[in-house]
């Protein structure tokens, strides 16, 4: 098919939307998930969130990207006050209510977009009782980023809450079975199919694979 070039020069020059759309959806799919936290005042509160990412499994981290705080930013807030969190998968049936989390609400957006909050004993954060794999944190530590001001912030994995059936004897997740969408750009959400999973690659796996 026939390839358009955008230069360094040409992309700034992009007008904003068009140049945010198209360099949020370059890194192709990722995951998206709502992040849960409190305020000190007890206050709930969720948004939903496409920068999350594996950062290590021991101790098991996750971190999470956020824009400049330039201006409020109640989820990042949330978590350097409370240093606790939830990360919530969204699913189909409830995609639409997720999304408009990240509209400015006066009041929590748990109340607001039609969410149950739901506490247990391991984080102090609300899980998203209607998610179906759920994630309990604890702030690790956050760097601010000289290039553009983000935030990036790591957190440790406290409590794990999932359908056992999504749990494979190996320990992989079935994200299929649980249901879990995934995202490209800003607001485009994907359903996901049954994996190819392939063995640990070797260098003269490669070779075989190609002979086959």
């Amino acid at each position: 098919m026939p390839q358009r070039s955008y230069s360094r020069s040409e992309i700034a020059k992009l007008e904003k939307r068009f140049r945010t759309n198209l360099v949020n959806s370059l890194t192709g799919f990722k995951s998206v998930s709502l992040v849960g936290t409190l305020s000190n005042d007890g206050i709930t509160n969720l948004a939903v969130f496409s920068q999350i990412i594996h950062v290590g499994a021991n101790p098991p981290l996750i971190g999470v990207l956020f824009r400049p705080h330039t201006v409020p930013r109640h989820t990042l807030e949330n978590i350097l006050n409370t240093k606790s969190f939830t990360v919530n998968h969204i699913r189909e049936d409830f995609v639409k209510q997720a999304h408009h989390t990240s509209a400015r609400w006066d009041d929590s957006e748990f109340e607001a977009c039609g969410f149950t909050p739901k506490f247990t004993s391991n984080v102090s954060a609300p899980y998203v009782a209607e998610a179906s794999l759920q994630l309990g944190l604890s702030y690790v530590e956050h760097y601010t980023l000289t290039c553009n001001e983000t935030v990036f912030l790591v957190g440790e994995i406290q409590e794990i809450l999932l359908p056992e059936e999504c749990i494979g004897s190996d320990g992989f997740v079935d994200l299929v079975t649980a249901g879990s969408l995934t995202c490209s750009g800003l607001d485009a959400y994907h359903q996901v199919q049954l994996p190819l999973r392939l063995t640990y690659a070797k260098p003269d796996q490669l070779v075989e694979s190609i002979d086959q």
